[in-house]
């Protein structure tokens, strides 16, 4: 392995969220009185922190969403998660292999640290990823696309930033890590590949990352 440390995004990398949580979010937006299709939230908001939401919706319309907004989306985000979500394919048996090389890995995201415990509870990733090795926007004062979750999860992993590799699906997401003066390997099942072109290498299907990070796809 030539990487000291691993840094996976959750959502859409580690568990199929993406779909769930951006069909809600365009429903609840339009419900608002914000029309917002399922695409245009893939655009604007996928691999961000939900203050985005806010930022974009007042930059456009110059009203404030309700005060109350980020607690209904989590309900309603987590009620179907309870009923719906399955982990990403392949993403089981790639923590599996680190873990069993004893290579050392943690998720850096930008959701909550509940909606990530939520998301593993669901999955039983929660067996492979203990509060310790779990990072959220909550925990900088920026998120993605700026590089402080990335760098804030490499110092308390203790690592340096040169010898880490970021698994991510989002456009902020790869400029974030690239920011970060990290590898960055960009999965391309929910985002164009066009889209992702900053990444260090793409790939289609987990079963290609483990490759990648031996350098043997690379």
């Amino acid at each position: 392995m030539r990487y000291e440390l691993i840094i996976f995004d959750n959502d859409g990398v580690l568990v199929d969220s993406e779909p769930i949580s951006n069909t809600i979010l365009a429903a609840y937006l339009t419900e608002l009185g914000h029309p917002t299709t399922y695409e245009q939230c893939l655009h604007d908001y996928m691999g961000g922190a939900v203050h985005r939401i806010h930022d974009l919706v007042r930059e456009r319309t110059g009203q404030a969403l309700p005060a109350d907004f980020d607690d209904v989306l989590h309900t309603r985000i987590f009620a179907a998660f309870e009923r719906e979500l399955l982990p990403v394919d392949g993403a089981v048996a790639v923590v599996e292999k680190l873990a069993a090389d004893g290579v050392p890995y943690c998720v850096a995201s930008s959701g909550s640290h509940e909606r990530i415990r939520v998301g593993h509870r669901r999955t039983g990733l929660d067996r492979w990823f203990g509060d310790s090795i779990i990072y959220s926007a909550q925990d900088v004062g920026r998120g993605k696309p700026a590089p402080d979750l990335f760098l804030h999860a490499a110092e308390r992993m203790g690592v340096a930033p040169s010898a880490c590799a970021v698994v991510e699906d989002s456009p902020h997401g790869v400029t974030a890590a690239r920011a970060a003066g990290m590898d960055v390997y960009a999965f391309t099942a929910m985002t164009p590949a066009e889209k992702l072109s900053g990444a260090t290498a793409l790939f289609s299907h987990m079963s290609e990352l483990p490759g990648l990070l031996h350098g043997s796809g690379a």
